[in-house]
């Protein structure tokens, strides 16, 4: 009998990713991992100990990706930093969809979930002041609405990385679609 070939953590948190992205935390099994994989299930204890550490890394390491990109964003012109924060977020569009997980996960499960949920909570928290403080220059600078309180418009912003690319449009094209729609609004201006 041939032995097979271990996989790398890097593979695990892949098939992670994909199976979380497919059926949710709550359709996420061990044994369904292990079938996506090329490998004995037993390699996946190597890397983690239950559900929750390989749920928690994969997106630990999905944060880690995001705040890598939006490195140095802050010394961009603060609309030119926006428009890059929103394609940077619709490129790594898992994201957000993987966060939804994390209230899911049992932290009391593993100490090593634990911390990968604190920083995911960090990382997020750090994510929303970067992006708030450039809304705050933006309006600061008169080329962001004043009128409109920055907590409204950091949500609207953050659910424009959730609207639907139906026209599948490459995702560059797609991030210029949806940020001049932010930006410029759907229509006339509201007259009171």
């Amino acid at each position: 009998m041939a032995r097979q070939r271990a996989f790398t953590k890097s593979e695990l948190l892949d098939a992670t990713e994909r199976l979380l992205m497919e059926r949710g935390y709550n359709g996420f099994h061990l044994k369904a991992l292990s079938e996506m994989l090329s490998g004995a299930r037993s390699t996946i204890y190597e890397y983690y100990a239950n559900k929750e550490e390989i749920v928690a890394a994969c997106m630990r390491r999905t944060m880690e990706q995001t705040i890598e990109a939006c490195e140095g964003i802050e010394q961009l012109e603060p609309v030119a930093a926006i428009k890059k924060v929103l394609l940077i977020f619709l490129e790594l569009s898992n994201f957000h969809t993987l966060m939804l997980a994390a209230p899911k996960i049992d932290e009391t499960a593993s100490d090593k979930a634990r911390r990968d949920l604190e920083f995911l909570n960090e990382g997020h928290a750090d994510l929303k002041k970067k992006l708030t403080a450039l809304f705050q220059k933006a309006q600061e600078a008169g080329t962001l609405r004043a009128d409109i309180p920055l907590p409204v418009i950091t949500a609207v912003f953050f659910h424009a990385i959730d609207t639907p690319n139906w026209l599948n449009v490459p995702t560059e094209e797609w991030a210029d679609m949806l940020f001049g729609l932010w930006w410029n609004g759907g229509g006339n201006p509201l007259t009171k």
